[in-house]
């Protein structure tokens, strides 16, 4: 069945490199004046960071300054290799505008985008009251924008909520980032990773340097450097964890908020498997030899991400975070198991139809604009039979024979309105960023540190991908970040359908609330258990936090069972 518009089919190959990714409209925003150290000029609001100094914008109570460079270029021989420290200047630098986009193809529908060929990306964005006076400096959110670690871009995230608190939270200072992505930013290739520096991750490392660049200079902005909170959704949410398993990041943040999702192994790649994949991608390239190395780096960006995929799937040897042995060091799972992380407390947890996101995907590439077709009952038996025949875990062994009927048997059509309803449910609860996953971490991590979970379970926000036959999004994947980021609608291609109600706003001032008060004090309430209860898995006690309208309180039980989770802790390898 060919798709529109770049030669998506609907398939198994197709969910997998979608399942991989969902793990994964320019602003106008700015702030007040605010003394001393940051002077207030006649243009803007100046500060001296340890780079040379930047000049912003003011606006509505945020001083925010835009497209700073964190990192050299990662271009010609710095291309797949550590961050190296940008050139300082002396003229007060513009900071007005956001900086480029990294490469990418692949959209996700409308959630990411427009594509970008500039590797010249490495950017990060402030956004503060800066009251540089205040007797305590605020703390600190550093947020990592979702995309499967193939797209995305900050310039969709305006921070300027978050920073001032909302009605009923309290101030905070926020940092945006671009970081590599795709195979610029997480690739393993024999060549590469034998000239003697931190290889594979690249995304990941410079995440880091972002911390470093928070660590140097964000008392400059009012900010804490000892009070650091990282966050990000979805590939966000993944490259937060693998911060908390890096050694390299120890020390550099103080608190984690994962959003969509705490993450098991199943977005960890092994190395093995990852360097494999590395060299299909240099032999694909005609990369092969002694000059393999040279080859690569010679590479245009557009040949790279023409080998990285089409706007609506990646390739094959396009994969994620990287076991690498050094940024990140075990797998996840022996992490989460041993203790052996960055213990920080964390706030995270999922949507409760994280897969309508999926969904939503498959729909849009289904045919032109208007004229989308809704999956079949089936394709629904083709979808899940194709998933769950393949690898149960990256590098690892197939589901054994029969797992994908015993799903369509626990799953059966007639126990659902029509067949998308059905796959999302499937998909939903076993997710690599759904609740039932999300729950075996967070069982492990609560062992260690205080863990706060949370599902989004609101049905009716606005939704930014265009309206299509027999498409609702419930829940989904992505719909909560509007939540905190006001007016957040994905990327370029997304429409922002309306904004959020009253009543919706005041469940976004709720949240922004527990968000800041996460960042000043590692407890979403400031102090005590409530409303939203420390997690536990103690029978008949309040567990999760349901951000609805009205919000309430699940059980760790409760959860369990609304996802089914009894029975893929039969299936699923975690």
């Amino acid at each position: 069945m060919s798709r529109h518009p770049g030669n998506g089919v609907r398939s198994g190959a197709f969910r997998k490199s979608l399942g991989r990714a969902v793990m994964s409209c320019s602003l106008v925003v700015a702030a007040v004046a605010a003394p001393s150290a940051m002077a207030q000029g006649a243009d803007g609001p100046v500060v001296d960071t340890a780079e040379g100094p930047v000049r912003g914008v003011a606006h509505n109570g945020v001083n925010v300054f835009l497209g700073i460079p964190y990192a050299a270029p990662p271009v010609g021989q710095l291309r797949w290799r550590p961050p190296k420290p940008v050139e300082p200047w002396t003229d007060v630098r513009d900071a007005t505008h956001f900086g480029n986009n990294c490469p990418q193809i692949t959209e996700l529908g409308v959630f990411a985008g427009p594509p970008s060929t500039t590797e010249d990306c490495l950017f990060l964005n402030v956004f503060t009251t800066g009251d540089v006076h205040r007797a305590a400096k605020a703390p600190v959110i550093v947020w990592i924008h979702g995309g499967g670690n193939v797209d995305g871009e900050s310039n969709d995230y305006d921070g300027s909520k978050l920073a001032r608190g909302g009605p009923i939270g309290t101030e905070t200072v926020v940092v945006t980032l671009n970081y590599r992505l795709g195979l610029l930013g997480f690739l393993s290739h024999p060549a590469l990773n034998s000239e003697g520096h931190p290889f594979g991750n690249y995304g990941i490392m410079d995440i880091q340097a972002v911390l470093r660049w928070v660590k140097r200079n964000i008392e400059a902005f009012g900010g804490d450097p000892n009070r650091v909170t990282l966050g990000g959704q979805s590939a966000g949410a993944l490259d937060t964890m693998a911060n908390m398993i890096s050694p390299q990041s120890a020390g550099l943040f103080h608190r984690a908020i994962p959003m969509s999702s705490p993450v098991d192994s199943s977005l960890f790649f092994p190395l093995d498997f990852a360097t494999a994949a590395g060299t299909r991608f240099a032999e694909a390239a005609g990369c092969t030899g002694a000059d393999a190395a040279k080859c690569l780096r010679a590479l245009s960006v557009p040949r790279i991400l023409q080998l990285q995929g089409t706007p609506s799937a990646s390739a094959s040897y396009v994969l994620n975070t990287i076991v690498d042995g050094t940024i990140i060091p075990i797998s996840a799972e022996e992490a989460w198991s041993t203790g052996k992380f960055n213990r920080v407390p964390v706030l995270g947890g999922s949507t409760h139809d994280e897969a309508t996101f999926l969904s939503g995907i498959n729909e849009y590439f289904s045919g032109p604009p208007g004229n989308q077709k809704p999956i079949t009952a089936e394709e629904y038996v083709d979808m899940v039979t194709a998933t769950f025949s393949g690898p149960a875990s990256p590098g690892g062994p197939d589901y054994p024979p029969g797992t994908a009927q015993k799903v369509l048997n626990h799953y059966p059509l007639s126990n659902y309105p029509n067949p998308m309803v059905a796959y999302s449910a499937v998909m939903t609860d076993s997710l690599v960023v759904g609740p039932c996953r999300s729950r075996h971490v967070d069982q492990l991590l609560s062992r260690w540190v205080p863990v706060y979970a949370y599902q989004f379970n609101y049905q009716n926000a606005p939704y930014y991908f265009p309206e299509m036959p027999g498409f609702d999004p419930m829940a989904a994947h992505t719909i909560d970040i509007q939540f905190i980021f006001k007016g957040w609608h994905g990327g370029s291609l997304g429409v922002n359908s309306r904004p959020l109600n009253p009543a919706e706003k005041a469940l976004s001032d709720a949240m922004i609330a527990s968000w800041t008060n996460f960042a000043h004090t590692g407890n979403p309430n400031g102090s005590g258990n409530r409303p939203w209860p420390r997690y536990t898995t103690e029978p008949g006690q309040p567990a999760i936090l349901s951000e609805d309208l009205p919000p309430s309180t699940m059980t760790d039980a409760q959860l369990a069972a609304n996802h089914q989770c009894g029975f893929w802790n039969t299936i699923l390898v975690y």
